[in-house]
């Protein structure tokens, strides 16, 4: 019996947000390409194809010993995925803006018109695809969203996490739920399920 195929679409902020959340401080490490396989199963689908939502970080006109070095972890990071050929990551940029308190604040940006681009070609480019899973919390896909399931007919199928307490990170508007064909939360397990596997070389 042959299994549905899918893509899945990743926005890392979530995911960030997400690991250290339930990592109680400490950040969750995984395999991605395993996670997008294991949500894709529970709705009894294939993960034909990942599409990985991602920014470097902040860089200063003069780098900071601090700044390159996370841009070196995050080359590594992003190098580490395109080994994989079903994975495909896209990089907005990093925006750096001071609050009303003085304090710098660090915001992804272009992320959601590259993933709005890519679900706009998905039936060009998959024209098999009728079910995609989108990992994500933030509303302003909710016009792709919508587009993609009245003019190509494909159920988009949300995967998020939200709770109930005042002033949360984790508030989730109910545009983003009522726009999708299907709403399910993430688990802890759906992240610690999907341990890295080191290599005979890295170990």
């Amino acid at each position: 019996m042959n299994v549905e195929e899918t893509l899945v679409f990743i926005d890392e902020g979530l995911l960030k947000e997400l690991m250290e959340f339930f990592g109680e401080g400490a950040r969750l490490r995984f395999d991605k390409f395993e996670f997008a396989k294991r949500i894709a199963k529970k709705q009894d689908l294939f993960c034909k194809h990942l599409f990985y939502y991602t920014c470097p970080p902040f860089q200063s006109d003069k780098p900071t010993e601090d700044e390159a070095s996370r841009k070196k972890g995050h080359d590594k990071f992003v190098n580490a995925l395109l080994k994989n050929k079903s994975i495909t990551v896209r990089e907005g940029r990093c925006q750096r803006l001071k609050n009303d308190k003085g304090e710098f604040e660090y915001h992804q940006k272009e992320v959601d018109n590259l993933l709005t681009i890519d679900m706009g070609h998905i039936k060009d480019d998959f024209p098999e695809i009728k079910k995609v899973v989108l990992v994500s919390s933030d509303t302003d896909f909710c016009p792709s969203i919508r587009d993609v399931k009245k003019r190509d007919k494909i159920e988009v199928i949300l995967y998020t996490y939200f709770d109930r307490k005042r002033k949360s990170k984790f508030s989730l508007s109910n545009e983003l739920i009522d726009c999708c064909s299907s709403c399910f939360k993430l688990t802890k397990e759906d992240f610690t399920s999907c341990p890295i596997i080191k290599s005979r070389k890295e170990k």
